[in-house]
């Protein structure tokens, strides 16, 4: 009989990360169960905008421990992603989760100090702080399921590009049904401040990302 070496890769900083994550969610319902409820409610109904989002306090604590669970979670996620394309890399840059974690931290941050100052500029607070809170709501959500796709890839199948693939594809599916949503709210102040708003979109939604791809190829 031929025995095969299996290699079983030290997980037990990602089971300790998932388990944070974990309680970040917990904490945030236990301090906060009644918008917990209708967060979670938000791919049914708007209830959690009109009623939680009134005031759009992005500074909120809830949207704080929802906001360290998303860094947690889709950082690991890409790491994963690096696992499947970039194996060699992810053996010998043993920071590289800290790295990603980092630099997503840094990118989103930078990117929401920016908009509000652009926000300020042109005049439009009131537009913006509303479309930052949908999308920073809308955006823990999505963190949510990719909590879920983490164990799963994790602990119970192998990861593929197959997975890797239909999880980015359905991340920018469901991030641009939430911007669409978030657009279609604002409709009327959008429509009010259309050149403004447009400028926001090319110069802060859409470039970033564009320099980031070509950073990365």
């Amino acid at each position: 009989m031929d025995y095969a070496d299996r290699h079983l890769e030290n997980i037990d900083w990602i089971t300790l990360l998932l388990f944070g994550c974990l309680a970040l969610f917990a904490l945030a319902k236990y301090l906060y169960p009644k918008r917990f409820q209708e967060f979670i409610m938000l791919p049914l109904t708007n209830k959690y905008f009109l009623i939680q989002g009134r005031n759009n306090e992005i500074n909120h604590p809830f949207n704080i421990l929802l906001f360290a669970s998303q860094v947690i979670s889709i950082s690991l996620f890409i790491y994963l992603a690096f696992t499947v394309y970039n194996p060699d890399l992810v053996q010998q840059n043993s920071w590289l989760y800290v790295q990603i974690c980092t630099f997503y931290s840094v990118f989103v941050l930078v990117k929401f100090c920016i908009e509000k100052i652009v926000a300020h500029v042109f005049s439009i607070e009131t537009l913006i702080n509303s479309y930052l809170y949908q999308k920073l709501s809308c955006r823990n959500l999505l963190s949510m399921f990719f909590f879920i796709a983490n164990l799963v890839l994790f602990y119970v199948t192998t990861p593929s590009e197959v997975y890797i693939v239909t999880l980015f594809v359905l991340l920018l599916l469901l991030n641009g049904i939430a911007l669409f949503y978030s657009y279609k709210t604002n409709g009327n102040s959008i429509l009010k401040n259309f050149f403004y708003f447009i400028l926001y979109l090319c110069a802060l939604e859409i470039s970033p990302y564009i320099i980031l791809y070509k950073l990365m190829v």
